[in-house]
Parts: C-alpha cells; structure tokens; sequence
C-alpha cells in the first residue's frame, strides 16, 4: 500500500510542478473553499450556536469530501491528477516570484498588491520594501507545510481521502481560523483541527528546511539554532516551525509588526533573498520527493 501511494504521490508532484493549479472552476480547493463559505452564509448569530454550527459543517464537509474522494477510480493516472490540484508548490513559488519581480523592478506597490492577494491576509498597504520581503519569505516558509509536506503526508497516510480531508481543513482554518467577532466561535473547531493536523508535518518541514539549508548556504545549523529558540513565539503552535527555521537559514529577521520577532540576523530582506529562500524550498521539494522515492522500494 505504502509503495502505490508513494508511486502516486511522486506522479501527483510531477504533474503540480509541471502543471500547477487548473482553473478556479475545475479547481477542488476552489470547491471546499464554496462549502464554507454556504457554511457561513447559512449560520445562526448566537455565539454558542455558532460554535456548535462550525463544528457540525466542517464535520459535515469532511464527510462529504473523504466520501467523494473514496469514489473515485483508482487508477493511477486519476490518483496522481488529483492529488496534484491538492497541492499547490508551483503556485506558491511563482506567487513569492512575483514579489521577487516586483520588488526587483523597484515597484513596490505591485509588490504590496501581489503579496496581499496570493500570500498573506495582514494589511500591505503600508508595508516597506523590507518588510514585503520579508512577509513573502514567511508565507513560502509556513506554506511549504501547508501545501507540500502536509498534504504529502495524508496522502502517505489516508490515501486520496485523507489528502482531501486535510486540504478540506487547512481551507476552513484559512477562511475562518480568525481570532475576531465574525469568526472567534464559527472557526473555532477549524482552527483546532488545522493545528492537530499540522503538528506533525510543520515540524519535518522545519528539518526539511535545515537540511536543505546546510546544502544550499550552510547554514544548517543557524537554521537549527534558531528554531529550537524562537519556533513558540508565534500565536499559531505550527507556523514558528518552518518560519523560524527558514529566518535562521538566511541568516535574518523576520517580523510580523506587533506579533513575533524571527531570528536574529543581520541581513535585510530583500527580493534576492527572496531568491535565497525559493531555492532553498526547491531542495525541500528535492528532499522530500526523495524520501517518497525510497518509501516506494520498501
């Protein structure tokens, strides 16, 4: 079983790294994404109902999409595709490449502009050159487990199903795992699912990104230094892991106004650092399809 997963799951790389993300409307991200908001919609006002309707539409939306999931044909090349549109490296890089490009041009309001829309839900209005930089390398870092590790390894664990099951969470928890009036209590269950599901996969991130690291500059042990020190100063018991880590690797700050503090370099980040961290991420992805590989001889 392991090894017809692993074989799956390095076809399903494959396809997203030469491929990428479909359209929105073939996209079944897009089609979770639809489910909570209807959840939303549908919701009662009262806070004790709501957390008790949050709890009960994600239940809801994780039955539904494990069972779609387990209908579908088991052949390889149906497994592989759509494991590929549950992940989203390609994306990911070429929306932090575009604040690189931008930032490289000088124009820092296309850089604000991209940042906002693909990678963060923070205010970029006002962010400096610095601080864009910095935010993009945040996000690569946080969502190399989201969109690669993780749903890597449900897909080792759970097959299709769990792949979709975890994609169908970290979803929830992005648009409704917010600590404020409208989502406190409607979020509140995705947000505790989202942090169970990631505890694992956000810390083999973090090594991942060491070892890469020690490969692409270095800088392994900084990079280990600095996330035995600082990966518990983030709100989130997960996204300090990779974030951390990646901080230490380039040998910098990373800083979230009024949040959290990463690392203790002092190298500016700029766009070649964001350059610096893509290429540690490809050695990531290299590590990781490595390790699928020889699960696969087992």
């Amino acid at each position: 079983m392991l090894a017809h997963r692993s074989q799956t799951l390095l076809l399903a790389l494959a396809v997203d790294l030469v491929l990428g993300d479909p359209p929105n409307a073939w996209h079944p991200v897009a089609l979770m994404g639809q489910w909570m908001r209807l959840g939303e919609r549908l919701a009662p006002h009262d806070a004790a109902q709501r957390l008790v309707w949050g709890g009960a539409w994600l239940a809801g939306g994780i039955a539904l999409t494990g069972f779609v999931a387990a209908l579908l044909p088991q052949h390889p090349a149906v497994q592989s595709g759509v494991a590929s549109m549950l992940l989203a490296y390609r994306g990911l890089d070429r929306a932090v490449g575009e604040v690189q490009a931008a930032l490289e041009r000088g124009d820092l309001p296309e850089a604000r502009r991209v940042l906002g829309w693909r990678l963060v839900s923070r205010p970029t209005d006002d962010l400096r050159a610095d601080e864009v930089a910095g935010a993009a390398i945040e996000s690569l870092a946080e969502n190399l487990s989201d969109s690669l590790v993780a749903p890597s390894l449900a897909f080792l664990i759970g097959g299709l199903p769990g792949m979709a099951i975890y994609r169908l969470s970290n979803t929830a928890d992005a648009m409704w795992g917010y600590r404020n009036e409208r989502y406190e209590y409607l979020g509140k269950a995705a947000a505790r699912l989202d942090d169970m599901l990631n505890f694992l996969p956000a810390r083999l991130t973090a090594a991942l990104i060491v070892a890469a690291a020690q490969i692409v500059c270095g800088r392994g042990s900084g990079a280990r230094r600095i996330v035995r020190r600082d990966a518990g100063r983030t709100a989130s018991p997960n996204a300090g892991w990779p974030m951390a880590a990646m901080a230490g690797a380039l040998d910098t700050t990373l800083t979230k106004r009024g949040h959290y503090v990463l690392g203790d370099g002092s190298r500016p980040p700029d766009a070649a650092m964001i350059g610096e961290a893509r290429r540690i991420a490809h050695v990531v992805l290299a590590l990781l399809a490595g390790a699928v590989a020889l699960a696969r001889r087992r």
